[in-house]
């Protein structure tokens, strides 16, 4: 708990200390600025981002511009996961939704301690599943549900990455059209009807101020199963990691020496 605590990524918190010990010296801390682009489409990935804090989607954009988010990413994972694989550029552009902090790490210095650590590598797989559950969920989501249904979980979702920040959401109705991939008049709809329901107590502009017990009622299944099948990944199957084969040339426990927060 400690660790997790001082950490803030909370895969990363899993780890057994002499594998983190492996990446701390390399991990830099940053600031996540709303709507900042951490990564666009075709763009080489230049660093993996860990969130400690912050709601970071990953937007799918298409030839003719329209986009749709794919998944929404917090303390319970990263963004940059398929440098893992090898030099590669990004398939979705990668935009922060909530302010926070996230520790950044270079492809190749993530490379090094990967083949040193058994661990690191039941990481990077743990990373995939979270990611593809999410990803395979948005998808049937998108196809068998209300737009008010999508609208309502995907706002929980980012409000579940909020942890303690109230229930006043900083998202414009251009982020929510983007989320979506829904035109802005019906996103104009769409809310208006949540503000009917009283699942929305307010959408003053830029910002949403929600009843989150009453934006359950409106989500669909999905956001609880999708939830639920993550927080297993992440919590559950993450814990062994710690029977994992330690790292080699044994490392002591990392004094968390990150670099100071870029401004």
């Amino acid at each position: 708990m400690e660790q997790a605590t001082r950490v803030g990524n909370r895969l990363l918190a899993a780890l057994p200390p002499a594998d983190f010990a492996l990446l701390a010296p390399h991990l830099r801390k940053v600031e996540l600025r709303h709507d900042a682009v951490l990564v666009r489409s075709g763009d080489k990935i230049e660093h993996l981002s860990f969130p400690c804090s912050g709601a970071i989607a990953l937007i799918m954009e298409l030839p003719n511009g329209q986009t749709a988010a794919t998944a929404v990413i917090g303390n319970d994972g990263a963004v940059g996961l398929l440098t893992a694989l090898g030099p590669t550029r990004s398939p979705m552009t990668a935009v922060v939704r909530v302010a926070g902090t996230a520790l950044q790490i270079s492809p190749a210095r993530f490379h090094a301690a990967l083949e040193r650590s058994a661990a690191l590598r039941g990481l990077v797989q743990l990373l995939a599943r979270a990611l593809m559950t999410q990803i395979q969920h948005v998808a049937a989501c998108n196809a068998l549900h209300s737009v008010e249904a999508r609208l309502a979980r995907w706002l929980l979702h980012i409000h579940d990455r909020m942890e303690g920040c109230g229930d006043v959401l900083p998202l414009t109705q251009e982020t929510l059209s983007e989320l979506l991939g829904v035109r802005r008049t019906t996103v104009t709809h769409v809310v208006s009807a949540l503000r009917a329901s009283r699942a929305l107590k307010s959408n003053r502009r830029g910002h949403l101020e929600i009843d989150r017990q009453r934006l359950e009622a409106v989500a669909c299944e999905c956001y609880k199963v999708m939830s639920r099948r993550i927080d297993r990944i992440v919590s559950q199957d993450a814990v062994r990691l710690l029977h994992a084969a330690p790292a080699r040339n044994g490392c002591p426990p990392p004094d968390f020496p990150f670099a100071k927060t870029d401004s």
